[in-house]
């Protein structure tokens, strides 16, 4: 199955950051739930994925980020759905973090790159709606 032409992305309203915490750290209380939250523990970090404004200033991060969601179900069998994203991305010079769940896919660029990336998303035929309003 190839990832339909198609796909519909929605700009998420706030900006995100991103920080590494200790492999051994506790999930943090900062951490709070908004549009997206992501944890995701590995031996050699804990990364945290939240709304810019719920990360302390402290906190070693990446700040800045914009989420662009793929809207609705995506099925496991569809096949290059982040990769028909990620492309024209890379041709564009905008660097993404990309996330996935169960149900949907997540890609992240910074906030300077946003016009850019939407951009480039359009011309390669994505719909993008920021906050459920078309964007040009």
């Amino acid at each position: 199955m190839n990832p339909p032409s198609d796909l519909t992305l929605m700009i998420l309203p706030e900006r995100y950051a991103v920080c590494r915490l200790a492999a051994e750290a506790d999930f943090p209380e900062w951490a709070r739930p908004s549009d997206l939250l992501a944890l995701l523990r590995t031996r050699d970090e804990l990364s945290v994925v939240c709304a810019e404004r719920f990360a302390p200033p402290e906190a070693r991060a990446e700040r800045g980020w914009r989420v662009l969601q793929v809207h609705g179900r995506l099925d496991f069998a569809l096949v290059g759905v982040l990769a028909s994203i990620a492309a024209p991305l890379a041709r564009a010079g905008v660097s993404i973090f990309a996330l996935s769940t169960f149900d949907t896919d997540y890609v992240l660029v910074k906030e300077v790159s946003l016009e850019r990336a939407v951009a480039a998303l359009t011309q390669e035929g994505f719909l993008v709606l920021d906050h459920g309003r078309l964007s040009a």
